[in-house]
């Protein structure tokens, strides 16, 4: 698949997703970018504000398989890897997968499962492949997580490891619809009589598997690999940093900048494609010091401050 096929196709992806999802422009080109990436990702924001129903549009809309975990504190690994059961008709133990065993996981208040849930969830997520008892089951492909955590009610959580958190390509925020979008939020609920919206179906499994791979073929110039490595450093650089963006940051923020160029009809990267993912591929991989996290520094902020600081190469 050429850069003008894969436009194509991310053009008709974004269409089938706004049948269902009102405004969020910049949150659905991130979403989907990150799924093109081939990229699990952690989606932190309020409740109501639709995270369900994107993770559903896309599946619906890319022709892949959903399922939907809510993560409580009583739940087991086996709740959601699945489990080895007696089968009397054959006398012996078969596998009965879990609600894992799908294309697109959107795994909902993440951070409510007990360390042991989540831990089945990293191998999952890093490995592409679900334990029980002494066997390993591969996942189908594409295997994409979409994860989501309440800032609010933080009663009752276990908060998700340095090293979970990392796995994620991304994190990003939904963010409030403006007044004008949630009246056409209202408008089109009483226009359809009934509660969800139809998302229409425009490409297949195979198909976005093409899409994925053709993310390899992007070029990136040297000077941007450099760019890249320097953005990286200098969160690691930044006085009010404890702990910087590691490697994996870097390897992020390089597929997702191709994965963007590539939905753009670009062949190469630029270097505001870097810049646009900065933020959302690196922030949530920094540790903030405990005096300048009292004062409300967050990762973010030390990623836009090595935006700014960072020298943008010129590219031919």
């Amino acid at each position: 698949m050429n850069a003008a096929e894969a436009r194509a196709v991310a053009e008709k992806i974004r269409e089938a997703v706004r049948v269902a999802v009102v405004g969020r422009d910049r949150a659905v080109e991130e979403i989907l970018v990150g799924l093109i990436a081939d990229g699990h990702l952690l989606i932190e924001d309020l409740p109501g504000l639709g995270k369900t129903l994107i993770a559903k549009s896309f599946a619906s809309a890319l022709g892949l398989q959903f399922q939907r975990i809510q993560f409580t504190a009583d739940l087991l690994p086996h709740d959601i890897t699945g489990a080895e059961i007696l089968d009397t008709t054959k006398g012996g133990f078969v596998f009965r997968p879990g609600p894992l065993f799908a294309n697109v996981l959107l795994a909902d208040e993440i951070n409510r499962a007990p360390p042991k849930v989540q831990s089945a969830l990293l191998e999952a997520m890093q490995e592409y492949q679900v334990t029980s008892e002494r066997s390993t089951y591969p996942l189908p492909r594409p295997f994409l997580v979409l994860a989501t955590e309440n800032p609010i009610e933080l009663e009752g959580t276990y908060p998700l490891p340095e090293a979970q958190v990392d796995r994620f390509l991304m994190r990003l925020r939904i963010g409030y619809p403006t007044p004008q979008e949630e009246t056409t939020i209202l408008d089109r609920r009483r226009a359809r009589k009934k509660e969800n919206a139809a998302v229409p179906t425009v490409t297949s499994a195979a198909e976005f598997l093409d899409l994925q791979r053709a993310v390899e073929d992007v070029e990136l110039e040297a000077s941007l690999v450099g760019y890249i490595v320097s953005l990286v450093r200098a969160t690691r650089e930044d006085s009010r940093a404890e702990v910087g963006a590691s490697p994996r940051g870097s390897l992020a923020l390089q597929k997702l900048s191709r994965a963007r160029a590539l939905l753009q009809g670009r062949d190469f990267v630029l270097p505001d494609d870097v810049k646009a993912l900065a933020e959302p591929a690196l922030s949530h991989r920094i540790l903030v010091k405990a005096e300048p996290w009292i004062r409300g520094v967050r990762g973010d902020q030390v990623v836009r401050s090595a935006v700014e600081r960072t020298p943008v190469p010129k590219t031919s």
